[in-house]
């Protein structure tokens, strides 16, 4: 993940957040060239504009996603559509919300930060995380893929699509589900059996990495997720360090939609059965 943090001792790819003469309205710039990264400013003061523009000529991006650092403050977001800026995030705005907008137009994303006028700028650090998501992605929440918005289980075709991109797959089962009524989210606690794969560490071993697989993913709370029996294969995306569910079948009627696409060649990828 690319991290800029802009400061007073760093220029060139981590220019000055502390403008030289108080008096400039000069907008400070920044071009970050990753797909996912932070953005930390130092002493902010004036104005800084942070342009989203990936290094990769073929991907597609059509939605931009930001959290705010805890403690979000010193300054305001906005996002930059058209010349036109329209307010994202307020200081002191909740650090664990998540703020996404459409970027398929064709002037490259950004995101602009306005310093507020404070005594002693030398106590403030404003910043965020951003991920940029492409046409095909499947982000649960960011925004809900139809499979989330509807509450319904994956069809075959999902689900066989899901074990070859998502970026976690693994089987186990629910050990706890808890809520949170103003996010309108559901956390799912899993105990883990096998890890198939993982884009990160989201799901870590106990006990001084020997004990049992456990991990935690998001869900919509209207799906009304609940812990009991059975073992599932639970597949997702990862999102600014959070595990976001997607499919998640029983594990024995996966089996049997994966061998019946083995018979027939329909499966995507290969995938390693018990």
């Amino acid at each position: 993940m690319q991290v800029t943090r802009l400061d007073t001792n760093i220029v060139c790819s981590r220019p000055s957040g502390l403008l030289r003469d108080p008096q400039s309205r000069v907008v400070q710039q920044v071009r970050l060239r990753c797909t996912e990264g932070a953005v930390e400013w130092m002493y902010p003061s004036q104005a800084l504009r942070v342009v989203l523009e990936p290094n990769l000529s073929s991907a597609r991006h059509s939605t931009v996603c930001i959290k705010p650092f805890g403690g979000f403050g010193g300054a305001s977001a906005y996002i930059e559509r058209a010349g036109q800026l329209h307010l994202l995030v307020t200081e002191g705005g909740r650090p664990e919300q998540v703020y996404c907008f459409r970027a398929d137009g064709p002037q490259k994303p950004a995101i602009f930060l306005q310093a507020t006028l404070q005594r002693d700028i030398g106590r403030r650090t404003v910043g965020f995380r951003y991920e940029l998501l492409s046409n095909g992605s499947t982000a649960p929440g960011f925004p809900p893929t139809m499979v989330q918005a509807e509450c319904r289980p994956c069809n075959d075709t999902e689900l066989l699509l899901a074990v070859c991109s998502s970026d976690f797959v693994v089987r186990g089962s629910i050990s706890d589900v808890s809520h949170d009524s103003r996010r309108q989210m559901s956390l799912v606690e899993v105990s883990v059996e096998r890890v198939f794969r993982q884009r990160s560490s989201v799901f870590e071993r106990q006990t001084g990495g020997e004990g049992p697989w456990r991990g935690r993913m998001l869900t919509l709370r209207r799906c009304r997720v609940k812990a009991g029996g059975g073992h599932f294969l639970f597949t997702g995306a990862e999102h600014f360090g959070e595990a976001w569910l997607g499919c998640a079948p029983r594990y024995t009627d996966f089996v049997s939609v994966y061998r019946a696409a083995l018979r027939t060649g329909q499966n995507h990828c290969e995938f390693a059965l018990d």
